[in-house]
């Protein structure tokens, strides 16, 4: 069995975000970004699966700053092939971009599972997964913390609230959106990512021409802006009570 992870890098949330002169996007010179940590799982989850006989793990991302380390990290867990897609990435991409860059490449490797990561902090336009399945053609199941794979199907656990678990059998080839893999993803040293730099190869092909269609347009960045302070008011219940009736007069709220 194939099964084929697409991985994308965020903004690491931790460093400082800094927005460039035109207002509408961060500045890529002084951004960090780091590997989205719903994506970690979906590389864990497929990892699971091979340890269990399903396959062969293949990662495929853009080719970016930083995505090197990724790929190198999920082949020190166990994945095979390590894929970067080429092209100009240097403006950045939205979703609906990148998973028509995923759809137009991951068809050509005839997977029967995709596990792509449920959702990045930076989806404002749409998960990659739910697109990516449309594209293809295939079925999809979201919010996903287990996966069993038998004969055509994957059995699927899903979480919802309240501690209430459904199962649901999917007929492959389908695309997975994981929640949260069956283990927490595992601790590499970096002594063995560094060894496996030595002996993986980092395969690279030309990504489809970026269509950004159908996906918003950001008008403006802002950090949050100080406004008014509050008014603290003082006294007995009663003037306080008063104080806030004018307060609502002014405002024209009675």
């Amino acid at each position: 069995m194939n099964l084929v992870v697409p991985i994308k890098l965020v903004p690491d949330l931790v460093e400082e975000l800094v927005i460039d002169a035109s207002g509408a996007r961060l500045d890529p010179d002084a951004l960090r970004l780091k590997l989205n940590e719903f994506d970690d799982h979906a590389i864990e989850q497929a990892i699971l699966l091979k340890e269990k006989g399903a396959g062969q793990v293949t990662v495929v991302a853009p080719d970016i700053e930083g995505v090197d380390d990724a790929l190198f990290t999920a082949a020190a867990k166990g994945a095979d092939r390590l894929i970067k897609l080429t092209g100009n990435w240097n403006n950045g991409v939205n979703n609906h971009a990148l998973a028509r860059v995923f759809a137009n490449f991951v068809e050509t490797l005839r997977p029967e599972l995709i596990l792509t990561g449920v959702q990045a902090h930076n989806d404002l336009d749409g998960a990659v997964g739910p697109q990516l399945a449309e594209h293809l053609g295939m079925p999809y199941v979201g919010y996903v913390s287990g996966v069993v794979v038998f004969d055509n199907k994957a059995q699927v656990r899903k979480e919802f609230p309240g501690g209430l678990i459904a199962e649901m059998d999917v007929v492959l080839p389908a695309v997975l959106g994981i929640q949260a893999a069956e283990k927490p993803p595992r601790y590499v040293p970096i002594s063995k990512v560094r060894a496996t730099m030595k002996t993986a190869k980092l395969e690279t092909f030309p990504a489809a021409e970026l269509e950004t269609a159908g996906a918003p347009t950001t008008v403006r960045l802002f950090q949050p802006e100080t406004g008014a302070r509050a008014t603290m008011l003082a006294g007995d219940a009663d003037a306080v009570a008063t104080r806030l009736v004018e307060i609502f007069r002014e405002q024209g709220i009675l």
